[in-house]
């Protein structure tokens, strides 16, 4: 085998593993996807004092219901939740 053939196969070689881990990749981020979204349906079953503990209104829910399928609800919860509580940091700071 000479240096060209080796060469021009290489790229074969390096690239089925990459496009397994991408689909690999991918089939474990909609999993996790899937699950996230089943604990925020359950969320929907909270009352609005239980939800108020964790740092969210009804109406985050509804926004966050609104996120297409394949993506993560709880991630848009966890940046609503984070940006409210600077936002009440910041006020208490004021205050103080």
């Amino acid at each position: 085998m000479t240096t060209i053939e080796f060469a021009s196969e290489t790229p074969r070689i390096t690239t089925r593993p990459a496009v397994a881990t991408r689909v690999l990749n991918a089939l474990a981020n909609a999993y996790v996807a899937w699950k996230n979204r089943r604990a925020f349906y359950r969320l929907g079953e909270m009352s609005d004092a239980e939800l108020a503990d964790i740092g969210l209104t009804r109406a985050d829910l509804h926004v966050a219901v609104a996120i297409p399928f394949g993506r993560d609800p709880t991630v848009k919860l966890r940046a609503i939740a984070s940006e409210r509580a600077d936002t009440i940091e910041d006020l208490a700071r004021q205050v103080a």
